[in-house]
């Protein structure tokens, strides 16, 4: 675990709340502009989407791939940042 961010450990070190997309490991202003104007634009909505393809790694990957034009370790980051925060909060 010692490999992650600090942005991933910010991130699953509390509870989510309102925090913007932007806050989730992998996700830069970039991505997170093209995720906001798809509707995704706070972190708790992709989380959404998350758990609805079942936490399914490879499912989550394609989504964000298509979503956003995410590479294979933004996707990485984000999907290992998502399933932490849900390991330590669900």
């Amino acid at each position: 675990m010692s490999s992650t961010s600090q942005k991933h450990r910010n991130f699953v070190g509390e509870p989510m709340g309102q925090k913007p997309v932007t806050e989730l490991a992998g996700i830069g202003e970039a991505l997170g502009g093209r995720l906001a104007a798809k509707g995704f634009d706070k972190a708790y909505v992709v989380l959404g989407q998350f758990l609805l393809l079942k936490m399914n790694e490879e499912l989550f990957k394609e989504w964000l791939n298509a979503e956003c034009g995410a590479n294979s370790k933004q996707q990485s980051d984000c999907y290992n940042c998502l399933r932490d925060w849900c390991d330590a909060f669900l």
